[in-house]
């Protein structure tokens, strides 16, 4: 790997705007992220293409072919290490993801989730009434953008409402760049201790959710070991909710600062299009770690070495120009859509989508058709967003509903 990779992430700097710098650097760039742990950045959509369609071929996301890990050059307190370390679903490969992902794939096939609307609707109807209600300067993640989605993954997979809260905080602390190690471990122990607990109050009280299925799969064959169990719960709750919480944050902001796309939406019930294109445009999902090389490759160009890291930086595929053309940062409803990577390809593609489409879309209609006039309360640049290269989105979304009795 090169001797002066690109410090990743860049304090301060947005990171749609470090990630626009890198593929200006190139499709495959060498980069040092915190705690000295150096990788490299795939960054056009061309490249990540490629990686993905050779996923459990020429790469691999299991750790065990990451050779600086295995020869213990990462240190023991990296933050990242519980999120890379897992055996969860998006580990694991051939036959064991295929096994674990069959278990779950019927409960996020469209009709199922197209059957969800209703649920949907109904919390988003309630989460909207108490917005109007706060009235102008309400912060729109705590009050919308952040509990439609945990509310809904939680309802799935038999969440407490009460418990809710805790799961929203440890999956803050696991994907924030800013934990220390220490903070890392200590929630990702609290959180696997947590579902560990879950799963045995569903054994013992089964409800009709994914939870109490799981664990009668568990229970009634050998299918679905305890320790895979409680790794679909890690993985499912927590990409669930987080990026869809972010997906859209970013939309509101777009749809905020760009006031004639909103009017195109509202004119056409255009939601689909508006999702698609926040998904396009958005870098919700800014990167995912890891792949690693499985054997000595060129990608893109880039001579790489078996046992290398890949980050793969979808945010900067979101606005690659060779593939969106001149004005690919430009949020745009009208755009032909010639295929994003928001939600992966190959194996790993997310088992979710559907259900991140669904609910966004639903949310986005509702929240502007009741709420036609809502603006940001605060300047577009002054907003503070997520500290994390994983994921991204506003912290904090302070609105005008522009409401007068709705």
């Amino acid at each position: 790997m090169a001797d002066t990779p690109f410090s990743f992430p860049v304090p301060g700097e947005p990171a749609p705007q470090t990630l626009a710098h890198l593929r200006k650097l190139g499709p495959v760039v060498p980069i040092e992220l915190p705690g000295n742990v150096r990788a490299w950045a795939v960054t056009s959509q061309d490249a990540i293409f490629e990686v993905l369609s050779n996923d459990n071929k020429l790469f691999s996301r299991h750790p065990r072919h990451w050779t600086d890990l295995q020869e213990g050059a990462v240190p023991t307190d990296w933050p990242l290490r519980p999120v890379v370390e897992g055996e969860h679903l998006q580990v694991l490969e051939g036959a064991d993801h295929r096994r674990l992902r069959g278990l779950i794939s019927r409960a996020f096939t469209p009709s199922r989730v197209e059957a969800l609307t209703p649920r949907i609707e109904k919390i988003t109807a309630e989460l909207l009434d108490a917005v109007v209600a706060a009235g102008d300067g309400v912060d729109l993640v705590s009050a919308f953008t952040e509990p439609l989605p945990i509310s809904v993954i939680s309802e799935l997979f038999g969440v407490p409402v009460h418990d809710r809260p805790r799961l929203r905080k440890w999956t803050q602390v696991l994907i924030s760049h800013t934990s220390t190690g220490e903070e890392t471990a200590a929630a990702n122990r609290d959180l696997l201790d947590y579902l560990g607990e879950l799963v045995e109050e569903k054994r013992r009280t089964p409800g009709d959710d994914l939870t109490s299925g799981l664990v009668r799969v568990h229970d009634e064959g050998d299918r679905l070991t305890g320790s895979e169990l409680v790794a679909i719960l890690w993985l499912m709750i927590i990409a669930g909710h987080e990026t869809t919480v972010h997906l859209l944050g970013n939309a509101v902001v777009a749809l905020c600062v760009n006031p004639e796309q909103r009017a195109l939406a509202l004119a056409g019930d255009r939601w689909p299009q508006v999702v698609e294109e926040a998904l396009r445009s958005g870098s919700t999902v800014v990167s995912t770690p890891f792949r690693y090389v499985v054997t000595d490759v060129t990608l893109a160009g880039v001579p790489l070495r078996a046992g290398e890291p890949l980050l793969v930086c979808y945010g900067g595929a979101a606005t690659d120009t060779d593939r969106h053309g001149e004005g690919a940062d430009r949020f745009d409803i009208t755009r032909e859509q010639t295929g994003h990577l928001a939600f992966g390809h190959g194996p790993h593609f997310c088992i979710g989508a559907p259900l991140a489409r669904l609910e966004s879309a639903i949310a986005l209609s509702a929240l502007f058709n009741r709420l036609p006039d809502l603006d940001l309360a605060i300047a577009p640049d002054e907003v503070l967003y997520s500290p994390s290269f994983l994921t991204y989105g506003p912290l904090a979304l302070p609105v005008n509903t522009g409401a007068s009795g709705n």
